[in-house]
């Protein structure tokens, strides 16, 4: 906006001082052209969608002009990641200098489309809503950060703080991002920079992501990357949470794994041949997990109802890596690696799995899982997702299940992914809740219907060996 009266405010000043030559000349003079600080489309956005697509795969200098067109000579640079995972369908206004490598922030949108590829039960996934606040990419671009590197290094996540406040969007819905990076600093050769943003759906706050942290690092640097190291505290089994009148649902005493076949069956809705006879009593079709491209779990290889750090579940799952996997390819152009955020929800999708082991179950099209709100979920990435990655593990552990004051079921847990052997990413109080049910319907479908007996052993044994009025009544004295 300011931009924009800015250039409105040109325009007035340069058609004044035209008219004033004219009238001084009196000839007629043609008002100079308006200067602006940026090239603004004809719409009030600073950038619409087509000019996001191309400062992902195509120039920088296309997009942002003469003063950024060195940067497409770098052997890389900061990019969006490409379609399907490119999020931002337009960037609205942007403050800060450019190339100062100073604070700056940017407004963006994303619209939730009616036939969007990642639409889980009917909402924006949990990492798609965070995913789509990725424009910080642009940012950092934007402010200058690959005059710095020379396209000698690439972005990395490290850290971030997300705390949901609402309901997942829907389709029809823009959510709207407010994102600022607060600074820059430099550690050695290694380029950080601290950025944060507000996310709001109708004026209504959705999410807040605090205290993200973001590196720029050589293939070097990151091949030297340890990993996860946990401390001994953070090793140290601790007692989760229950509430006291917790009732256990479905029976399940023991760790046990999914073969593929009972996995697939999942899939399919059928839980009856994924976990066993005392789920064929389902009086519905039950939403399980989602398919196309956000299938991101392959196989289950345990599921322990006692198990983790906290005593109260703990679930294992695995996905293959492929070097043409969509996630790879598209994030980014020539610097394939599996975004952070999709580390998350492949986390979220094992959970939900030992979930609906436990019972929580409900029907397709009315239940879906989402974050609990006020939950603050801190996510550490200190490794990379690559083509040359043979596997990724998912471990969850559970350490606090209940209802809310609504009644609606939640879990929080701590996750831990994998790539290969190596422990690259921790997810600290991840949430979940299955909304749109409660917990007196969930336990409602696991009461076991006491058979109304007329003859027990006692009264059979009593006519048999002794009198028919012990088995019948007084009338047979």
């Amino acid at each position: 906006m300011y931009l924009k009266l800015a250039s409105n405010f040109a325009a007035l000043q340069s058609r004044n001082v035209g008219e004033q030559i004219r009238i001084a000349s009196g000839q007629a003079v043609m008002p100079a052209p308006a200067s602006a600080p940026h090239s603004l489309p004809s719409k009030s956005v600073f950038m619409d969608r087509a000019a996001c697509l191309e400062f992902a795969i195509g120039k920088i200098g296309s997009v942002l002009g003469e003063q950024f067109a060195h940067v497409d000579s770098y052997p890389s640079r900061v990019r969006l990641p490409d379609e399907p995972l490119m999020l931002a369908d337009r960037i609205v206004s942007v403050t800060g200098t450019p190339n100062s490598m100073k604070s700056g922030s940017c407004v963006t949108e994303h619209d939730v489309l009616t036939n969007g590829w990642y639409l889980d039960s009917g909402r924006l996934p949990t990492c798609i809503a965070v995913e789509a606040g990725q424009a910080d990419l642009f940012l950092s671009g934007y402010l200058g950060i690959d005059s710095q590197t020379k396209g000698n290094a690439v972005y990395r996540l490290l850290d971030a703080i997300v705390t949901f406040h609402d309901h997942l969007p829907v389709p029809g819905d823009v959510v709207k991002y407010d994102i600022s990076i607060d600074g820059f600093g430099q550690h050695d050769d290694i380029w950080l920079f601290f950025f944060r943003f507000e996310s709001t759906v109708n004026g209504r706050p959705l999410l807040s992501m605090t205290k993200g942290c973001a590196g720029f690092f050589t293939n070097a640097e990151l091949a030297k990357g340890k990993g996860i190291v946990l401390t001994d505290a953070e090793r140290r089994p601790i007692p989760g949470k229950l509430p006291k009148d917790w009732k256990p649902l479905a029976p399940f005493n023991e760790p046990l794994p999914l073969t593929e076949g009972q996995f697939a069956a999942l899939r399919a809705g059928d839980l009856k041949a994924a976990f066993g006879p005392s789920f064929e009593s389902l009086p519905f079709v039950p939403e399980t997990l989602p398919s196309g491209r956000m299938k991101l779990v392959d196989r289950i290889l345990e599921l322990d109802p006692k198990g983790g750090r906290y005593g109260l579940g703990r679930a294992v799952g695995e996905m293959d890596i492929h070097p043409d996997d969509w996630h790879l390819i598209c994030h980014f152009p020539g610097d394939n690696v599996m975004p952070g955020t999709l580390m998350y929800e492949c986390c979220l999708h094992t959970l939900r799995v030992h979930l609906m082991r436990m019972g929580w179950v409900g029907e397709k099209g009315k239940v879906w899982h989402e974050p609990v709100p006020g939950v603050a979920s801190q996510l550490k990435c200190r490794g990379q997702v690559l083509a040359s990655t043979k596997k990724a593990r998912y471990e969850l552990h559970i350490k606090e299940l209940g209802y809310g004051a609504d009644g609606v079921p939640f879990c929080i847990a701590d996750a831990f992914m994998y790539s290969d052997a190596k422990n690259i990413v921790q997810i600290t109080d991840m949430s979940v809740r299955l909304s749109g049910t409660t917990r007196a319907e969930i336990e409602a479908l696991w009461i076991k219907k006491e058979k109304k007996v007329l003859y027990g052993p006692d009264k059979i044994l009593a006519y048999s060996n002794g009198n028919p009025s012990e088995a019948f009544g007084a009338p047979y004295k």
